[in-house]
């Protein structure tokens, strides 16, 4: 089973590393395993979609964003996109005008798009303190969910093989 590992946020937001930092932590761990291809994307997600395009059986995510819990506190979710059919040709083009697609969301909308989606997706996702706050330095309590994201991804990755 072939499976990509993408870490999105911007580096220079703060708590918004998270994604990026998780992946790179998981890049170097030794229970990294010749089906697991990690991508540190940033906040280039058209990356992504092309990494996507080689054809991979799952993607997961890590990204640092608000669900209103305790900073730190990890999730694992399937990420709902939007029904693009649904939108009139106006809203399609203001939709994917952004050649970045910078917001996971986008990215991900337009994988399945092109067909290249593959069938399981998760998020793990991290409160951040502050994620639009700029500067390098993560919360203490973000920064310690970094090891506890890359073991829940290890788990993850391998319940499904």
């Amino acid at each position: 089973m072939a499976m990509l590992v993408a870490g999105v946020g911007n580096e220079l937001k703060c708590d918004d590393a998270f994604g990026v930092l998780a992946a790179a932590r998981m890049k170097a761990d030794p229970r990294m395993t010749a089906d697991i291809v990690v991508q540190e994307v940033g906040i280039g997600g058209i990356h992504m979609v092309q990494e996507l395009m080689r054809g991979y059986d799952a993607l997961l995510l890590f990204d640092a964003f608000d669900r209103d819990g305790d900073i730190g506190q990890l999730w694992l979710l399937e990420p709902e996109l939007p029904d693009v059919d649904s939108f009139t040709e106006k809203e399609k083009r203001d939709f994917f005008a952004d050649v970045h697609y910078a917001t996971p969301v986008r990215a991900m909308t337009m994988a399945r798009a092109v067909g290249a989606l593959p069938p399981l997706v998760r998020i793990i996702g991290c409160q951040p303190s502050d994620a639009d706050a700029f500067g390098t330095e993560l919360h203490t309590e973000v920064e310690a969910a970094i090891p506890r994201a890359v073991d829940m991804a290890f788990d993850l990755l391998t319940s499904l093989r």
